[in-house]
């Protein structure tokens, strides 16, 4: 993978990010489909073992953002790059549309109930994002269904800056205690996206995947990409960078994706637990209790 750079696709605050400059496609990293199976196996086995080494240190936790538009590959991206790794240590949530229970309370409660232990990595696919993104295009989610009081909804770009303040503060406060957090746009082309959509429609196993609004929120491209745009100006910092990932090609995502998080994991201060003079010799002590049990059955 020695032809991918990270950082040219890594948007930390210092420029101004566009999204129309963003690229959907690269080159290949990859010359065939066996050596893309041999590249996602290397990246696969090592990111179980740094991931192992990570909960055995028990010090840091990583939360690993997927935001896209529908059909840009979130769940076949962390389905690919999880392959293989311990599940002990790795916990996936998937964040739909809002319970009545969830819409009872503050918009970051339910992922706050489910923010990384350390010694592992958590996967949201979709996040508290989707508060400065979906509901942003579609503003009457904010001042209908999340029933705010009135006086908060007067000014909704004064609504909309607090939500942006309130976010990278939580992901400054998760830096301060040991949780890393690293966010992931799959930029996917209309044109590519379009073809995902009609292969679902033509592929009788693929029917579930389809949905109605799907086709409706289409119709508002323009203004999600400007969302988008919005979100990640506002929200990317050094700490918690955004990576936008040119998504029209799985194949390439999934290596690239893979890299950028075992590189975050190298990235981390840890090491396995190291057993001193006394606790060696402890240890050796039961080697022999072990073999004696052997003996004695």
């Amino acid at each position: 993978m020695s032809d991918f750079d990270s950082e040219e696709y890594r948007v930390d605050g210092t420029q101004k990010f566009q999204i129309k400059k963003a690229k959907t496609r690269y080159k290949d990293i990859y010359k065939d489909k066996e050596e893309y199976e041999t590249m996602q196996a290397d990246s696969a086995k090592e990111l179980d073992v740094l991931q192992s080494m990570m909960y055995a240190h028990n010090r840091y936790g990583l939360l690993v953002i997927f935001q896209a538009m529908d059909a840009a590959g979130k769940d076949g991206t962390i389905k690919h790059v999880l392959a293989g790794v311990n599940p002990v240590g790795v916990k996936i949530h998937s964040f739909k549309r809002p319970t009545d229970t969830e819409l009872g309370h503050d918009y970051l409660w339910r992922t706050n109930l489910v923010l990384p232990q350390r010694g592992t990595i958590t996967i949201f696919n979709r996040s508290y994002y989707e508060e400065v993104l979906v509901a942003k295009v579609n503003p009457e989610i904010v001042t209908g269904s999340q029933r705010l009081p009135a006086e908060l909804t007067e000014d909704m770009d004064k609504l909309w800056k607090h939500r942006y303040s309130d976010i990278k503060n939580l992901e400054k406060y998760l830096y301060r205690n040991g949780i890393r957090v690293i966010k992931f746009f799959l930029n996917v082309s209309k044109e590519e996206q379009a073809s995902r959509l009609i292969e679902r429609i033509e592929d009788p196993s693929k029917n579930w995947k389809f949905e109605e609004q799907d086709v409706k929120v289409r119709e508002q491209w323009d203004e999600y990409m400007q969302a988008y745009e919005d979100c990640i100006n506002n929200t990317a910092t050094k700490k918690a960078p955004w990576y936008v990932m040119p998504a029209d090609d799985k194949k390439n995502l999934r290596l690239t994706v893979s890299k950028i998080i075992v590189e975050e994991l190298q990235k981390m201060d840890m090491s396995y637990p190291e057993s001193g003079p006394e606790r060696s010799a402890e240890l050796h002590h039961f080697i022999d209790v072990i073999n004696a049990q052997n003996t004695e059955s």
